[in-house]
């Protein structure tokens, strides 16, 4: 029985281990910090995070069937790079889930949620005036908070952990396809959704939602592209 005991333990000690680095890893994709491509080796995780390439191993698994990194046979394991295809599916899902989510989160909000989601607003605002790197990380990790936020008020763990991969999934897109330099998430936008929670106006809460989204994906480059060879590259 120690023996079960202890192995259960160690299983549950590699699990925790193995969701800590994910999420890390996961934040850096959302903020942009870890662009589409870059290289993750299970040595160099391992290392980063003082793990054994077990333990980072699992962590890269758990991110692939997530979609935020491919795992190529003989190559490794790289930040995804998803194709126009995936870009435009991801951003039909949000339109699928956030209204359904929003309604959720309207039926349980308090004050003190309000309260927050003013903060996370406040927040956002601040860093949109700021410039340098730094701030523009936060920034992007600010607006997708907003759109988590409501997940958690929801109450529902499991679009929860659904609206994180598709934030992070989203961050990806943006990363390859965005155009602007403005924020990625129209921060007036999230202002007006959240005064039309509170006068429980749903019906147009989730349209403003729906075209909150519709603007994102507006922004991004998402044409397919003729390949071309190296001579013919050169020759335009």
């Amino acid at each position: 029985m120690k023996s079960a005991a202890k192995a259960q333990q160690a299983e549950d000690s590699t699990d925790t281990g193995a969701q800590q680095i994910r999420d890390a890893i996961r934040e850096a994709i959302v903020e942009r910090r870890l662009s589409p491509g870059t290289k993750l080796s299970e040595s160099d995780v391992g290392n980063l995070f003082n793990v054994s390439r077990t333990l980072a191993r699992a962590a890269l698994q758990a991110l692939s069937y997530e979609g935020l990194v491919s795992v190529e046979k003989n190559r490794g394991a790289f930040v995804a790079y998803p194709s126009p295809e995936e870009a435009r599916q991801i951003f039909s899902a949000r339109r699928l889930v956030e209204p359904g989510i929003l309604r959720e989160a309207a039926a349980r909000i308090t004050p003190d949620d309000i309260t927050h989601l003013r903060q996370l607003l406040l927040e956002e605002g601040r860093l949109m005036s700021e410039r340098g790197q730094t701030a523009r990380r936060a920034e992007i990790k600010a607006s997708g908070d907003f759109h988590l936020t409501l997940a958690v008020i929801s109450g529902n763990s499991i679009m929860q952990r659904f609206m994180e991969e598709l934030v992070a999934r989203s961050s990806l897109v943006i990363a390859l396809y965005g155009q602007s330099t403005a924020s990625s998430c129209g921060h007036s936008e999230h202002g007006d959704i959240i005064s039309a929670i509170e006068a429980d106006e749903l019906d147009r809460a989730c349209q403003l939602m729906l075209h909150h989204i519709a603007h994102i994906e507006a922004d991004l480059d998402l044409r397919e592209r003729k390949s071309l060879g190296l001579k013919e590259a050169f020759e335009l």
